[in-house]
């Protein structure tokens, strides 16, 4: 245990430093109170979130440490993972490119603060589904003894943890001070579709109930819409 603790711990600061250098090297400036804003957004709460996690289900910890390409089981899985993370890092740095030289209209102050609270409440949303659902691993893979969850954030959306993550694909642009970043909702929507859409065959197949649960709720990501 000791060691995954290590393992999270390296991993919190290399995400901290990566974030840091996304937001900070393109726009040149330490001088970016948006930027300082959504670093502190997304590095506390997912910091936040992590510990809660560490503390109170070490396995699921443990679950969500074991992550990456390799560890998925389908080559669809395989693809979406080895792509989500740069084209993160990319959306972000063409977003502090578009608010540095001004490619689109200035996003106003409160506009930003808006994305920073959509950021915050995404993760609020990952937190939720963490707490309620000690099998949300980072991969598509059906473990030993796992059931179904459909309490909680599960019992209104299929796929509540994507449902925040596209409320920070959301909050991000504006956040950070782009209007042209808005174009990545409707990528990282196709994305999340996709994983979703095979994961749900993973599971109706895998996961004894699966099938039931998908006919009691309806709604895949946003609640009377999809």
């Amino acid at each position: 245990m000791r060691t995954l603790y290590v393992r999270a711990i390296w991993s919190t600061i290399a995400g901290f430093i990566a974030l840091f250098a996304v937001i900070f090297i393109p726009a040149w400036t330490l001088d970016y109170w948006r930027g300082w804003a959504f670093f502190a957004s997304l590095g506390i709460s997912t910091t936040l979130a992590t510990l809660y996690i560490a503390i109170h289900d070490p396995k699921l910890f443990e679950r969500r440490l074991t992550a990456g390409p390799a560890r998925e089981t389908t080559r669809t899985q395989k693809i979406i993972t080895a792509v989500g993370a740069p084209v993160f890092y990319v959306a972000c740095v063409a977003m502090v490119f578009d608010h540095r030289f001004g490619w689109s209209p200035a996003v106003p102050a409160m506009v930003s603060i808006a994305g920073d609270i959509l950021i915050v409440l995404g993760l609020y949303i990952y937190y939720l589904v963490t707490k309620e659902n000690s099998y949300a691993a980072s991969t598509v893979v059906v473990a030993e003894g796992q059931t179904v969850c459909s309490t909680g954030p599960y019992a209104f959306v299929r796929h509540p943890m994507y449902a925040g993550a596209l409320l920070v694909f959301l909050g991000m642009p504006l956040a950070l001070g782009s209007w042209w970043g808005l174009l990545i909702v409707p990528f990282a929507t196709a994305i999340l579709a996709w994983r979703l859409l095979d994961e749900e065959k993973l599971l109706a197949s895998d996961l004894p109930g699966y099938t039931d649960y998908l006919r009691h709720v309806r709604y895949r990501l946003v609640p009377y819409i999809w």
